[in-house]
C-alpha cells in the first residue's frame, strides 16, 4: 500500500510534506531520488503527517533516509518537544542500539576461514542466548534487576563484568539519571527476568567485520581503525522490558487522554501525555530504566565475546585486546540543550550524532566528533560515519541503519533460497533460510544509497567501511 500524503521537494535530498490543517508543524523527510519510492511505497509519510498533529511540538518532526512503517512515528522518525513525551515515538525496543568493538587483530585467511568463522560462531552461540524470549537458564553472579535499572552497564562493570572503557567509550557513559524499577508493571519486570546479556530477533544481530575501506584518516586514527582490523558489532535492545513498557504506556497514554486530551491522541499508537501529568513522569521513569537495562544488555555481550574471543585466540598464539569503539542508541527520548532551550528529543530508529567540539563527546573524540554506526542488513557492508555542524538542522540526529524496504511478509514471499544464498556467498551466518528469510539483504534498503542521502548534504560523513565475516541471528 503506497503513501497518499502529498509533498514536495525544498532542497537537495529534502523533503516537505503538504501541510494538513490537523498539523501542527511541518514534516520534513529526507530521501535521495533512488530511495524516494521506497520511502512512499508504505505508510512511512501517513505516521509521519500523524505524528507532526501533536501539540507543543517544535517544528518540524524529521523522517531519516533509512525510514520506513513502524508503530506510532515511522521507524527512522525524530520528533522534539519540551512538554510532551510519546512511548510511540520511543519505540517497542526502548534503547535498542549499536555498539562496535575493535578486536585487537587484523584479518588472516589462516585463522578466519570459513572453518574458523564456524568456531567462533559456535563459542558466541554457547554464551549468548539468541531469539525471540529467550532467557539464560542460569542467574549472573552478583548481577541485581533493581541496580540494572538504576545503574546500567556501570553495576555490570562494578561486579566484575567489563571495563571502565568500555563505560567512557557509551553515550550517557552507559547510564542515565531518573529510573525508577518501581515504576514497571508486573509483566514487564517477569518478561525481563534473565534477559541479561541475549541478543532477541528480528533485526538484532552480533558481526565479526574486518575493516574494509577508510576514508577518513584522521578520524579512523582517533577510533582505532585501520583497513584489515577485525571487528564486532552488537546490535540489541531492552529485549521485553522495553517491548513490554511501550504497550503498557502507550495504553495507559490512551486511556487517561482519549477523552480528557483527544489533541494528544492523533492515532492510538501515538498516545501521549505532558511531561509534568503523573503518566508522564511514570513513563520517563520507566524508559529510562530500560534505557539503563538495554546498556546493561549490551554490556554483557561485551563481556562474554571478549572472554571467548581472548581464549581462542590465545589458542592460536595470538594475545589479543579486545576495546569498545563506542556505543550509542537509536530508541530513546532524551533532554538535550538546543536551539538555547531545553528539549525532550524522540529518536525512533534514528541515532545521535554530535559534531567535532560537542560537549557531550568522549574525552578522546571531542575533536573529531563520536563515530556514529550505521549496519546495513545482514551480508552487507556497515559503515562508520561522524556528524557535522550541519546535523544540527536534525536537531544533531542522523539514519541508524539501511531501513527496511519491504514487510517481512513480502520478504518472506518474495526472496527465495536461492537469491538468499547467493546475497550471503562468503559470509558465514548461524541460522538457515527458513528462519532469516525476512532479514534477508533484499528486504532492506541498499545501505550505500542510505548513507548518500545525508552526506550529499553535508550533514554526515564516512569514515570507514566494514565488510561482514560472519553474522549470528536469533530465531
Amino acid at each position: 500500500m503506497g503513501s497518499a500524503v502529498n509533498y514536495k521537494k525544498i532542497g537537495k535530498n529534502r523533503y516537505q510534506l503538504e501541510k494538513t490543517p490537523q498539523m501542527k508543524v511541518d514534516a520534513i523527510f529526507y530521501a535521495n531520488d533512488k530511495i524516494l519510492p521506497l520511502i512512499t511505497r508504505d505508510r512511512s509519510l501517513e505516521q509521519l503527517q500523524q505524528t507532526a498533529e501533536l501539540p507543543h511540538l517544535e517544528s518540524p518532526v524529521f523522517g531519516m533516509p533509512d525510514m520506513h512503517e513502524g508503530y506510532g512515528i515511522p521507524v527512522g522518525g525524530v520528533m522534539v518537544s519540551n512538554k510532551l513525551v510519546s512511548a510511540g515515538c520511543v519505540g517497542m525496543d526502548i534503547n535498542c542500539g549499536v555498539r562496535l568493538l575493535k578486536c585487537g587483530v587484523d584479518f588472516d585467511k589462516k585463522i578466519f576461514d570459513e572453518r574458523g568463522l564456524r568456531e567462533v560462531v559456535g563459542l558466541i552461540e554457547k554464551v549468548i542466548p539468541m531469539g525471540l524470549g529467550k532467557r539464560r537458564r542460569e542467574r549472573l553472579k552478583g548481577i541485581s534487576f533493581e541496580k540494572t535499572i538504576i545503574d546500567g552497564a556501570r553495576h555490570l562493570v562494578d561486579e566484575g563484568y567489563g571495563e571502565e572503557d568500555d563505560l567512557i567509550y557509551t553515550e550517557e557513559q552507559g547510564r542515565i539519571n531518573g529510573a525508577n524499577p518501581d515504576k514497571f508493571s508486573k509483566r514487564a519486570k517477569s518478561r525481563a527476568k534473565r534477559q541479561i546479556g541475549t541478543l532477541g530477533s528480528g533485526n538484532h544481530f552480533l558481526e565479526l567485520q574486518r575493516v574494509d575501506k577508510i576514508y577518513d584518516e584522521k578520524a579512523s586514527k582517533t577510533f582505532g581503525l585501520h583497513k584489515g582490523l577485525i571487528c564486532f558489532m552488537i546490535h540489541s535492545g531492552s529485549r521485553a522490558l522495553g517491548h513490554q513498557s511501550c504497550i503498557d504506556f502507550t495504553n495507559r497514554f490512551f486511556e487517561e487522554n482519549e477523552d480528557r486530551h483527544p489533541e494528544l491522541v492523533p492515532t492510538k499508537n501515538l498516545a501521549s501525555a505532558l511531561v509534568v501529568s503523573d503518566e508522564g513522569r511514570d513513563y520517563l521513569s520507566v524508559m529510562n530504566g530500560a534505557i539503563n537495562f538495554a546498556f546493561a544488555n549490551r554490556q554483557m555481550m561485551t563481556y562474554q565475546f571478549r572472554e571467548v574471543f581472548t581464549k581462542y585466540m590465545s589458542k592460536k598464539g595470538i594475545d589479543v585486546k579486545v576495546q569498545v569503539i563506542y556505543g550509542i542508541a537509536h530508541n530513546s527520548a532524551k533532554w538535550e540543550d538546543h536551539r538555547s532551550k531545553k528539549v525532550l528529543v524522540h529518536r525512533k530508529g534514528a541515532t545521535r550524532a554530535l559534531p567535532p567540539g560537542h560537549v557531550d563527546n568522549p574525552p578522546a573524540y571531542k575533536d573529531i566528533g563520536h563515530p556514529v554506526f550505521v549496519p546495513g542488513s545482514m551480508g552487507t557492508a556497515s559503515y562508520v560515519l561522524i556528524g557535522t555542524e550541519k546535523a544540527a538542522e536534525t536537531y544533531f540526529s542522523v539514519n541508524h541503519g539501511a531501513g527496511r524496504a519491504m514487510s517481512r511478509t513480502e520478504a518472506r514471499r518474495t526472496i527465495s533460497k536461492k537469491d538468499f544464498e547467493k546475497q550471503m556467498e562468503g559470509i558465514v551466518f548461524n541460522k538457515p533460510y527458513r528462519i532469516v528469510a525476512d532479514e534477508a539483504p533484499a528486504a532492506y534498503k541498499v545501505v550505500e544509497e542510505v548513507v548518500d542521502t545525508l552526506e550529499e548534504i553535508g550533514i554526515t560523513k564516512r569514515v570507514a567501511k566494514l565488510k561482514p565475516l560472519a553474522v549470528l541471528k536469533g530465531n
